[in-house]
């Protein structure tokens, strides 16, 4: 064994050593440059996970306020209708009550005009039958026609 021989293997084992100590600084530098990446990857997608965590809960509480908002229309609606029923109810009750108090105001004034009928019809009457018997018993005269229009406007 010479110098040569020892020679090569000094080199070989120094040409180890630096492959060695670059090598592992290449991999572990390998290794954290990966090691920084999926941390990276971790934060975002714990960023992405609280993201989705806050628009799921805006989603439901804004699907609750659309359903709370639909369930007030429709509450709304149905107080609508039921005045708007009780309105009409109360408008058809006094109609029917305007109509019956006009019937009834006719059916007075109906009355009234068949017995002022039937009082001056049973007043030319009287008068004829009155004027019909004085003027068989008496004859005719003028004081008579002046009477009997005296005695009928009298009655009128």
């Amino acid at each position: 064994m010479d110098n040569s021989f020892w020679t090569l293997i000094a080199l070989l084992v120094f040409f180890g050593v630096v492959f060695y100590v670059k090598g592992f600084r290449r991999i572990n530098q390998s290794l954290d440059e990966r090691s920084k990446r999926i941390r990276t990857e971790l934060e975002e997608a714990r960023e992405l996970k609280e993201e989705a965590k806050q628009q799921l809960a805006e989603y439901q509480r804004r699907r609750r306020e659309a359903e709370q908002e639909a369930q007030d229309i429709i509450e709304a609606a149905k107080r609508e209708a039921q005045q708007m029923l009780a309105e009409t109810a109360k408008k058809n009750k006094e109609f029917v009550e305007r109509r019956t108090a006009m019937a009834e105001d006719q059916i007075a004034q109906a009355e009234a005009d068949a017995r002022k009928d039937i009082r001056t019809t049973a007043v030319d009457i009287a008068v004829a039958a009155a004027a019909k018997v004085i003027s068989q018993r008496e004859g005719t005269g003028q004081s008579m026609s002046d009477s009997i229009a005296a005695v009928r406007q009298r009655l009128n």
